[in-house]
Parts: C-alpha cells; sequence; structure tokens
C-alpha cells in the first residue's frame, strides 16, 4: 500500500489499535467521520474483496455526512469511490480495480441489521441514540461480523461525541474496568478539537466557546466522558447575575415563547436589544389559546407593539381550546406573527441553547431576566432537575415556562452549527 494519508495525531493513535474493538471519542470538528472513512480504507487495501459496514443513526447522516466524506478520504488514501445511493454502498477502487464494497444501514430500526455480513463495521455516532437502542444495534452489528478469513479480526470501531455516561462509556470503560480480562478486546482514544483546528475553520473553536456552557466543553471540544444528566438542568442560571431591571419599552417588537398546556398555558415575553434577549414579562396559567391571544393582543398589540410567537411546534395539530381548530390558526386569526419549524427542535439542543445564553465558555451571560417581573420563569430555571430517566423532569410543572423561553431562544440563538466540512489539499 503505497500512500500517505493526511492524519491528525489522535487519528493516527486510532488507526494503530491492535484492539478488534476500537473507540474514537471526540468533540465536534475533530474529525471522527473521517477517521472512521480512514479505518475503512485501511480495511480496504488490507483485505480486498471483504466487505466493511458503515453504521449511522440515520440514513440523512450517511447521506448528507458520510458519503462527501469517504470520497475525500478514499482519495487521501490512493482509491475512487463509486456511491449507489439507491442501494446505500460504496464500491472502493485502486487504479480502476476493485477493492470492496461498504454497506451503509441506518441504526434507526436496530432490528433490521439483518441478512448481509461483512469484515470491518463503522459505528458512527453511537452515543446520541438512546441506550437500549444503542445497545441492540451494537449487538446486531456485532453478529453481522461473520467472516472467515485467517488473521481478519471482524473489528467493529465507534466514532462519536461523547453524550455523558452512556453505552459506549458502559462498553469500552466500565465493562473493561468490571472485567479486565477483556482489556485486550477493546482499545479507547480521546480527541479533542483542538487537535484537528488546522483543518477547521480559524473561528470554529472560538464559536463554540462563545456558544456552549462550561460544562458541555469537557464533552464537545475535549472529548471526554462528563456527567450531563443530573442535578439542574440550568446549573448556570443566578438570579442575581442573570437579572436585569429593565422593562418593555413603548411600541417595542415583542419576541413571545410559548407552551400550550390545557388551563395552564405559560408565554414568555422578551425583546431583543443590542442583538441580545432580554425576558421581561411572563403571562402564566392561562386557561387555554383563545384566552391567550386575547390576552397579548389586549396587553401588547393594542399599545403598538408588533408580537411575534415562537410557539410549540405540536400546537399545529390539536389546540387547547378545541380539537377542530388548531392553536398555531387561533393565534394567527388573532393577528399574531408566527414563527415555527414543523417539528420542535431537539430537546437537548432546546436545553443547551438556553443553557448557552445563561453563560457561555467564556463567562458570558448573554440572556438576562426581570426576574422580578419573571418569578415563576426564575423559579423554573432554578429548579427543573433531570429525572432519573435522563430526560427532563416534567411532573413539578418547571418545565412549562423553561419550554416556553426556549422555543424562541433555540428559534433566534441556536447553538452554533456542530459540522463542518473539511476539504484537504490534493496535490
Amino acid at each position: 500500500m503505497q500512500v500517505s494519508p493526511k492524519l491528525n495525531r489522535p487519528q493516527a493513535q486510532f488507526l494503530a489499535l491492535p484492539h478488534k474493538f476500537r473507540g474514537f471519542v471526540a468533540g465536534f470538528g475533530s474529525g471522527k467521520t473521517r477517521a472512521g472513512g480512514a479505518a475503512l480504507c485501511s480495511h480496504a487495501w488490507e483485505w480486498p474483496k471483504v466487505n466493511s459496514g458503515y453504521f449511522a443513526p440515520t440514513y440523512a447522516q450517511i447521506r448528507d455526512i458520510f458519503y462527501p466524506s469517504i470520497e475525500e478520504s478514499a482519495f487521501d488514501w490512493g482509491l475512487t469511490c463509486d456511491i449507489h445511493e439507491s442501494n446505500k454502498e460504496v464500491h472502493l477502487y485502486s487504479a480502476g480495480s476493485y477493492r470492496s464494497t461498504i454497506l451503509c444501514r441506518s441504526m434507526e430500526k436496530p432490528g433490521d441489521i439483518v441478512g448481509f455480513k461483512i469484515g470491518h463495521a463503522v459505528v458512527d455516532e453511537l452515543d446520541v441514540m438512546k441506550m437500549n437502542k444503542a445497545e441492540l444495534a451494537w449487538r446486531k452489528i456485532i453478529a453481522r461480523m461473520r467472516y472467515s478469513v485467517d488473521g481478519l479480526k471482524n473489528g467493529v470501531d465507534v466514532t462519536t461525541t461523547p453524550e455523558g455516561f452512556k453505552f459506549v462509556y458502559q462498553q469500552f470503560v466500565k465493562l473493561v474496568r468490571d472485567k479486565p480480562h477483556l482489556k485486550h478486546l477493546y482499545g479507547l482514544i480521546h480527541a479533542s478539537t483542538y487537535e484537528n483546528a488546522k483543518n477547521l475553520p480559524v473561528d470554529y473553536i472560538s464559536s463554540l466557546l462563545a456558544s456552549y456552557p462550561p460544562q458541555l466543553i469537557q464533552a464537545y471540544i475535549r472529548g471526554l466522558f462528563t456527567n450531563l444528566t443530573s442535578g439542574s438542568i440550568y446549573p448556570n442560571f443566578d438570579r442575581k447575575l442573570n437579572h436585569t431591571p429593565e422593562r418593555i419599552r413603548e411600541r417595542e417588537s415583542l419576541h413571545v415563547g410559548m407552551d400550550f398546556n390545557v388551563l395552564n398555558m405559560t408565554a414568555a415575553v422578551s425583546v431583543i436589544r443590542d442583538g441580545l434577549p432580554l425576558t421581561l414579562e411572563e403571562l402564566t396559567k392561562v386557561r387555554d389559546t383563545p384566552t391567550m391571544a386575547q390576552l397579548l393582543k389586549d396587553r401588547y398589540v393594542a399599545k403598538g407593539h408588533t408580537v411575534t410567537v415562537y410557539p410549540d411546534a405540536s400546537g399545529k395539530s390539536t389546540s387547547s381550546k378545541n380539537a377542530s381548530e388548531s392553536d398555531l390558526s387561533i393565534l394567527k386569526t388573532a393577528g399574531l406573527t408566527i414563527m415555527v419549524n414543523p417539528s420542535n427542535p431537539a430537546v437537548k439542543d432546546r436545553i443547551n441553547a438556553v443553557d448557552g445564553m445563561t453563560l457561555n465558555a467564556e463567562g458570558v451571560r448573554r440572556w438576562k431576566v426581570n426576574t422580578d417581573a419573571c418569578p415563576t420563569l426564575t423559579e423554573a430555571q432554578e429548579q427543573q432537575a433531570w429525572g432519573p430517566n435522563g430526560e427532563p423532569d416534567k411532573t413539578t410543572g418547571h418545565d412549562h415556562p423553561n419550554d416556553a423561553v426556549g422555543y424562541f431562544l433555540v428559534k433566534r440563538f441556536p447553538i452554533v452549527k456542530r459540522t463542518v466540512v473539511v476539504t484537504p489539499l490534493r496535490a
């Protein structure tokens, strides 16, 4: 194999691991998918005509991330690839001669990972999946490793961002600690975003630091296992440091985050000044959507304010008042502007957006609340905790104001985009 692929230090260390199961746990932009692509290309050189597999949480990730990345990896390894999207295969060639095929499969339905055999696998972003689903996918993939060739390990590589102490931690760290005789099977490399900085836009890391709260930097930049699901959901909120005495000004444009609940509708009323959000009033325990719409009209629209509502996306299909009329249509009929995506953002993305605006890794608090005028929201920020299932606790009612303001913040101030396309210079 006369090639000199371009690898950063942790990628090279990962490929050099002698273990049957190898883990590459890394921060955003650290080259995880490229590390997996390198492993697949290395396998194609070493074991011609022994098929391999690439597994991702969704087919969209295969299409949008893996296909472009494997083309770059193949070029880097002196190979070319022919992508067959219709049957989810990538064929690798060397100087026009066929080497092997990569079978691409989604882990959305782990039970469907059947009916083929491979000699090497790359499992990408395994930890974004729920524990039980990730475990089932792992077992199904292991069952596909059935080539009988002397010297072939039938190995599985995992490339993932750490999402707390989830499946990869349990399988690669805790299992080995509890059963030391398995140590020879599992190898693990941690990689930080900093170690791939030369391949990233100059402002990529600074943008992450400006967007993410401090406790996520360990996971999403340094690539370390960190507890993301214990204690308070919003540990950085401080009623003094995040307080503002500001009030709504005459005819000022208003941004209303809204959570729908029968007999307990909640709205957080914010403004944007100097490009940053201030939440200055709240409406809580409102009976239903028509009542909320009328309150907004009487309290704000009638006084010359323009009102944009950022609602729970589920409001387009049902109503807190009448099942035949959606909440969103009621708000539109009242003359309010609606900003909403077809579906709600991932809960994690919404929480991270709020927490990142509360306090970022540079120590800046970009979101302020008039805690005197918003006592319910203030209490909710201080007291909502994670539930025993790793999801936000919804038994106390603190989720309503937090969800309401979260819909606004994640829409207007989303966390920085996590992915980056890196195109290496070609000689």
